[in-house]
């Protein structure tokens, strides 16, 4: 055991990456679990993140060799609208479990941020089965969208799946706006159309089973204008969000993370020429990191007393000395 570290924590919706370091320096060890944080009445539980938290941490701390880890970042999917018990509740059970003295508390969307372009004014794009836009002039924080697949997420993944699967409905019933090529792909990997309903209205995961179809989409645009035109609709969606969010004055940056960052030029060069449209001032750069890589960036500022980034009750709060 040599030194004091760092505790970085990216909770989705697959579980926990977790990562110990030494502030300056690259993670030392990386873990992960494979069960989601529980939400419920409360919002997300924090025992059941803790649960999971505790033994990974520990054995992360002692397979890098740090001492204590007195410095936290917990990022969380769902923390702006499901975070209160966990601001209540969580740094206090970090500081007993495990020695914690500073905690940052962060929704996954301002971990995404970090990670994408740092502590410099502009805006990201999270784009993955859902969307939402954030960002900061360092002042203060902005968000759009990220309202899900039923009222919004517009653009994203399960966006797409479900504009291309309507337009492959369109060509079944022999309604203008149809296309036939996402016909055949959607009953190559659903099955005859008709039974689209039922196989996806009573699922809980519907949004990732839309979001699957999103690459199909993808892959029928080079020649199918229907295709195309659900991805340009798509970009225009993602940069009216990334407008909503980009400080108005200065140089700001923008960036994409996320999965939709893969699906390629198909959606990439009409999100290109949209973003240029709408934020002329900004420049467009790529994502220098994930969420989690997010998550460490933070821990390093907090535990030099460098952090930068604005505070927020509902995106990002900071708790020190917290023993009980």
């Amino acid at each position: 055991m040599t030194a004091p570290g760092y505790l970085a924590v990216d909770s989705g919706g697959s579980g926990l990456r977790v990562a110990v370091g030494v502030p300056g320096r690259e993670p030392s060890a990386r873990g992960e679990t494979r069960e989601p944080v529980r939400t419920g009445a409360r919002g997300i539980d924090p025992a059941h993140l803790m649960a999971q938290l505790a033994p990974v941490a520990r054995s992360l701390a002692a397979e890098a060799g740090l001492d204590a880890l007195p410095t936290a970042v917990v990022g969380a999917a769902g923390f702006a609208s499901l975070g209160d018990a966990l601001r209540a509740e969580l740094p206090g059970a970090l500081a007993r479990e495990l020695g914690v003295r500073a905690v940052a508390l962060a929704a996954d969307a301002v971990t995404a941020y970090v990670g994408a372009l740092g502590p410099r004014p502009g805006a990201v794009l999270a784009a993955g089965t859902g969307l939402i836009a954030i960002g900061t002039d360092l002042t203060g924080w902005r968000r759009a969208d990220g309202w899900g697949h039923l009222l919004g997420d517009c653009g994203g993944g399960a966006w797409i799946g479900r504009a291309g699967l309507e337009a492959a409905l369109r060509a079944h019933d022999g309604r203008d706006g149809g296309s036939a090529p996402l016909l055949a792909r959607a009953e190559e990997r659903f099955g005859p159309v008709r039974g689209l309903p039922g196989l996806l209205y009573p699922r809980a995961d519907r949004a990732a089973v839309l979001a699957s179809f999103a690459p199909e989409v993808a892959a029928c645009a080079a020649h199918d204008p229907v295709a195309a035109d659900v991805l340009r609709a798509a970009a225009r969606h993602m940069a009216d969000s990334a407008a909503a969010v980009c400080p108005s004055g200065g140089a700001p940056e923008v960036a994409l993370t996320g999965g939709l960052s893969k699906m390629g030029e198909p959606l990439l060069v009409p999100l290109r020429e949209e973003l240029a449209r709408r934020l002329p001032h900004a420049r467009q750069v790529p994502a220098e990191g994930d969420p989690l890589h997010g998550a460490v960036r933070i821990a390093t500022d907090l535990a030099t007393d460098r952090l930068t980034l604005p505070g927020d009750p509902a995106l990002l709060c900071v708790v020190r000395d917290r023993n009980g």
